[in-house]
Order: C-alpha cells, then structure tokens, then sequence
C-alpha cells in the first residue's frame, strides 16, 4: 500500500498510540507510514456503527478545510465542501472555530442551523462533527453520518468514542509535523472493486442461475452506481444488453433515465439507507418500476413494469462516477442558497471567496463592475498584496485588459497558464500578480453587464468544458446578486447620507456644558430613520433635544428634520420649554402627515446648577451624579407629539451639580428582541456608573459599544451626553 515503508516499521506513524522512537527520522526523509486518516476513520465509522463520514485537514494558511479523505460514500456527494473557508457555515467549521463536538440529529435541525447543507443533501441523516486538535494546535476536522434511524441524541458512548478516536488521530498528527514526515494522499473508503463478472465459485454460479430465472429484473449497484451486475431480465426490460450495462452507471448509458430526479433519489437512498423507489417512463409509454434496497456498500435495484402511472417516492439511480453532473448541481445549490444572504456589494464578495472560490480551487477572488465608463474594483479576497489588484481600479473599459473586455463583451475568458494570458493581453506582463491560471465570468443580469468575477489560481488550471459550463452558470446566480446589492448600496447611501444632512454636523459649543452626540442607523433593510438631536446656545446656558419620529422611510426623515428646525426656531425666540413642546406638537399636527413623534427637550443653566426638561413620551434620561450614582429621572410629561392639538407638557427641574452627566436616547439603544427594557436600562445605568468619568466621546463609544456591534440593529440610535463642567 502506498505510504508504507516495511523496512522501518518503528518510524510508521500507525494506528497504535505508542511512544515515538527514540530518533525521530529526519524531517522530509520519511511520510507517514500507512494510511493513517483512512484507518482512523475507518475506526471511528465502524466503532458508533455510521455509514459514512471524512476527514478534513486545515491547509497551511489556516482559512480553509481540504477533504482529505472520506468513507462509505463517493467524494461526489460531498463535492461543494470539498474545500470549505473556515467561515463556512457547515458544522466541521463550526467544530473547528469552536473547538467541539457539533451535533446534528435529523434533517429538521440541519434546515434549521444550517440550511446551505440542507438545500444540497435534504435527507434524513443524522451527522458529528468534531475537531481534531491538540490542546494548542487544530489539525482539522472530521464527520460521520447515521442513517435517519439514529436516536435524537447521541450516547455518550458515542461522544466519547469520537472524543477519543479524534484526540488520539491528533496526536498522531502531531508527532508527524514534529518528525517532519508529510501525510501523503490516502485513497477513499468505498466498497471492494467492480467486478466485471461472476465469482468462479459454484455457490456463486448457482446464485446466478437463480436470478436470472427470475421474471424480474434485478442489478446490483456499487457506491458510484456502476452496475455489477444484471439479470436477463433487467437488460430486457431496460432495452439494453448485459455486457453494456455492467460497468457503467444506468443514467450514462440508459437516455431515458438521464435525469437529476433520478440521481436525488439515488444519494438519499445512500444517505438515508432506507428502500426507497420510484417510477420512470420508458419511451414510446412503459413505465418501469424500480425498487432500491441500499446497504453500505452498494445498491441493490428491482425493477418491474408499474401497471399504473405513479408518483416517484424515495430513491433512484443517478449519481456518478463523474463528479462534474453532481458538482455542478450541488454548487448552484448551495451558491443560490447563500446568495439570498447577500445585502451589499461586501456580502457578495465575501459569499463568492468563501462558498465558491474553495470548490472550484481558486486561491483569489475579484468582483469588478464599472461606473462613468471606468472599471472598478467593488472587492477581492485572497491577495497577499491589495495594491496588485486595487491598480486595476479606474482603467478605462476600453482598455486591453481582460477584465475590461469580459465586461463589456459579455464573453468569459479561460487561462490556463500565464503564457496564454500574455499572448492575448501582453501589457499583463509588466504587472504581475502571482497566480498562474485565471477565469473571467461576464457577470450578466436583466441583459446588461454589471460586472466581471475573476478566479485566480496558484498553478496552471486547464479548464475542461464541464468546469467552464458550471462556472458561467454560476456567474448569472453571482450577477443577480450583485445586481441586488448595487441597487442597495447606491440606496443606502443616499438614505443615509440623506439622514446624515438632516442632522446636526457637529454641536456647537455651549456655556458651561460639555456635549458629544453619537448616531447609528438601523442594519435592517434600507429604510432611513427619524432620530434626532441637536442643541443650540442660549443666554445663561444651552438647550438641548432629542426625538424619534415615526416610522422608517424618507417621510419620516423629512419630518425629522422640520421639527429639528422648528425646535431651534422656537428656542432662539425664547420660548420656555412648556411652550416649545406646545409649539411643535400643533406644527406636528397642522402638517398633516399623521405621524407621530416621542421628544424631549431640556433648558440648561449650570451656572445655578439646575436642568428644566418637557417630554413628549419619550424614554427616561439618566443622570449620573458626581458621586457615581445613577437613577433614571421620572420626569412628567404629556403625550406624543402629533395627537392632540390641545395636550399640556408640563415641565421638570432637575439638579445638575458640577460633573453631572445627563445621558439622552432614542428606544434603539435600549430596545432589543428577546430582552426586556427593564433589564436593558439597568444594563445602561451600569455602564454608565461604571464609566461615567470618562471623556465624554469615550463615554459616548462606552454607552453605544453593544448596539455599535451588533450584526442586526432593527432600529436607529441616536445618543446625546451633557456633561455640567466643574
């Protein structure tokens, strides 16, 4: 077997956990003897009785999961995972990112935590997956599969059997990488070699003979689905001699059964290994019946006439010794799938290096698009160097560049080497960027160009037509992603910046108080919101105020911004703030919009120490003594501005000693699903009391940290600090 070295059995790191000799060979001087992943695996699958499962090892960069091998079934079926971005969400990522055992009973938790996997393999499986790690070092991954049978949990016989088996393969491992000695490639694990005919033994022959008696036709399938063998009777009833079946898979020799509803329910019969059937029509109007029985080592097929039209119900043929058909179909699926995550341009980028960079190859991604007749660079990922990529930002597409001519020819380009690039494109020469083979995708949506997607790979690539025929097709999933998140950029960049105008620029300067003012806008959909503040000088002090009008949209935001003006006209005019709160809530009104809008507005004279606050249901402010004692104010109030033209809002006076600090917010900052607003606004007064000594923009950065972070902030935050100076 390959890898061994008989003439020093002591060097071969085997399936036994003894101690290393005591001179370890010369780095480089010896691989790893025996297949050592296929026997590990191998053990793990037979000792919690799985049917299948691989091994993964991380590559140098630690970014990516490379398969390296996998058992009890073909490495077709797992072809969009081969390699996986460590990102990936697929449960041997989330083994090794979270150094655990991940466990996945059925095909309902799999659509639930991870769809992507579930969209490609929608059968009943139950799956491990745990990393193989030292207690410093991840060497990679492994899974395994039950059948759909398996319990809901898995028995800590189980768990401690994979624990172990994974702990003690790391070791191993590890004491490779310290003796220098490579693991070599290992074969997969499938079932034992076609045979071509019948075995010589009269058991065997006597077997033969009885089956091809039978009036029923009868194959035997191997994991890759080659037939075995067949009876008279199968050949008969499928219009096909014996001789041209065995070998060769139903669905490549048989026309009629050369469809992807056939190879579904061929893998989940292997997934599921449960008899499953269905019903094909063979041509000019029979209808054949075919009955699979899986084990783990092949299929078992009986196929009969169906007497009456049927609904296809469980498995079929069709899977292949040729990856490319299942590559192809699996990719779309799960590149589709990933790509309905994608909201801006970022989104696309990172999708396409992480889900389909790694299962066709390529080390480097770009996605260009153009704007104001000029090529530009929207993303790339894997560039040791930006500056290689990010020259090309701003070439005229009437350049003789590739990328310039894939986008606007709408023709993909395919290098194998860079000897065919520069032949075609000789100025590439000159500015090299370190890979050897490219793929240019003419990124096609609503019959317009919107960009090009460039793959670069490390070493020479000859493209088949089966790669070239899946990476077009996958370019227009690409394309009508990046055309969705173009628009939704250009948006959100003109909402936001819309926003943006309508608020303050920055506070001015206030007697004897200290301000800073922090925004952020909503991360759900595009929508602008209607938080507001802004404060305004006055004589023996300032004014200050803050709101949220109702509603998500530019309606909203244009109304924000009129009673922003209107707040600060009426201060200037020196209304009290009974009368500011009245005036705005009948301007409200008069407007006719019918929104409404929480507010607060304070008077402030620090001179005497004193704040007299109006709120027009709006959340409490927080005061923060110089003490370091927090409470939260019980100011009175009236209700929101916009309902009644008659509402009273009574006012406030609040002490504001010297290095009082009073917080003002929008409900964003508090309001979060799942969390009750009690608890939120503990949480704030804690931080508050916690930092509150701080200047007053580390404050501010303090106070919004959470909500800054956060992936999903469903509303907008606005947040205004005044700090009384001492």
């Amino acid at each position: 077997m390959p890898g061994i070295h008989s003439q020093r059995r002591e060097e071969v790191v085997g399936v036994s956990d003894g101690e290393p000799p005591a001179q370890a060979p010369a780095a480089g001087r010896h691989p790893v003897g025996g297949p050592l992943l296929s026997l590990a695996l191998a053990a793990m699958i037979d000792g919690v009785h799985a049917h299948s499962g691989a091994v993964y090892l991380l590559s140098p960069d630690e970014q990516v999961l490379e398969m390296a091998v996998m058992a009890g079934l073909p490495r077709a079926f797992a072809a969009p995972w081969e390699r996986v971005a460590l990102s990936a969400p697929v449960p041997v990522c989330d083994a090794v990112r979270e150094r655990r055992l991940v466990w996945v009973p059925d095909e309902e938790e799999m659509a639930r935590r991870y769809p992507r996997v579930s969209v490609v393999l929608p059968y009943p499986f139950a799956l491990a997956a745990l990393p193989v790690a030292t207690g410093g070092t991840v060497y990679g991954a492994v899974f395994v599969t039950w059948p759909g049978t398996h319990s809901p949990q898995l028995s800590d016989r189980e768990r401690e059997h994979l624990t172990s088996a994974c702990e003690r393969l790391a070791l191993r491992l590890e004491r490779a990488a310290r003796d220098g000695r490579p693991v070599l490639p290992e074969p997969d694990l499938l079932a034992a070699p076609l045979v071509g005919g019948v075995a010589g033994t009269i058991g065997a022959v006597e077997a033969a003979r009885m089956v091809s008696r039978l009036p029923y036709g009868l194959c035997s399938l191997d994991l890759h689905g080659r037939v075995a063998f067949a009876n008279p009777a199968a050949a008969e009833l499928i219009g096909e001699r014996v001789p041209r079946l065995v070998g060769h898979q139903l669905w490549a020799t048989v026309p009629w059964l050369n469809d992807p509803v056939y190879e579904d329910r061929y893998r989940a019969a292997l997934f599921s290994q449960h008899p499953t059937s269905f019903v094909a029509l063979r041509p000019p109007g029979d209808w054949l019946s075919f009955r699979l029985y899986p084990s783990t080592t092949g299929l078992s097929v009986r196929i009969t006439r169906a007497g009456t039209m049927s609904e296809m119900s469980g498995s079929g043929p069709r899977s292949g010794d040729r990856p490319s058909r299942l590559v192809t179909i699996s990719q779309v699926l799960t590149l589709a799938s990933a790509l309905t995550e994608a909201v801006g341009v970022e989104d696309v980028v990172q999708l396409v290096a992480d889900e389909l960079a790694p299962a066709v190859g390529s080390q480097a991604v770009v996605v260009l698009g153009s704007r104001a007749g000029r090529l530009r660079v929207l993303g790339h990922r894997g560039y040791p160097d930006p500056r290689v990529v990010e020259r090309f930002d701003g070439t005229p597409l009437g350049a003789a560049t590739p990328g310039a001519h894939a986008l606007t020819t709408g023709v993909p380009a395919f290098f194998a080497s860079r000897e065919e690039l520069e032949r075609l494109y000789p100025a590439r020469s000159a500015s090299p960027d370190g890979f050897a083979a490219w793929a240019y995708l003419p990124l096609i949506a609503s019959g317009r160009p919107v960009g090009t997607c460039v793959f670069a790979y490390g070493e020479p690539h000859p493209f088949s037509t089966d790669e070239r025929a899946v990476l077009t097709s996958v370019a227009g999933l690409v394309a009508l992603a990046l055309e969705r998140a173009l628009l939704y950029d250009v948006k959100h960049q003109l909402a936001h910046g819309l926003q943006a105008a309508l608020l303050p620029p920055s506070l001015p300067p206030l007697p004897g108080i200290d301000a800073a003012a922090r925004y952020l806008p909503s991360t759900r959909g595009m929508d602008i919101g209607g938080d507001f503040y802004d404060a305004v000088p006055v004589p023996c002090g300032a004014a200050a105020v803050i709101g949220d009008v109702q509603g998500h949209n530019v309606t909203a935001a244009g109304l924000m911004g009129q009673i922003r003006t209107a707040v600060r006209a009426y201060t200037t005019v020196g209304q009290t703030p009974q009368e500011v709160m009245r005036s705005t809530n009948r301007l409200l009104i008069d407007l006719g919009v019918e929104l409404f809008a929480s507010c607060l507005y304070l008077r402030l004279d620090p001179a005497n120490g004193r704040a007299v606050m109006a709120r027009a249901g709006h959340p409490p402010p927080l005061l923060r003594r110089p003490d370091g004692r927090v409470r939260v104010l019980d100011l009175a109030g009236g209700p929101l501005l916009g309902i009644d033209a008659s509402a009273g809002y009574p006012t406030t006076e609040v002490e504001l000693a010297p290095g009082s600090v009073l917080v003002l917010y929008t409900d964003g900052l508090i309001e979060s699903p799942g969390v009750d607003i009690e608890d939120a606004l503990a949480s704030l007064g804690r931080r508050l009391g916690e930092a509150g000594e701080l200047p007053l923009d580390e404050l501010a950065d303090v106070l919004v940290g959470q909500g800054a972070s956060a992936e999903e902030r469903a509303d907008d935050v606005a947040l205004l600090l005044l700090r009384a100076r001492a």
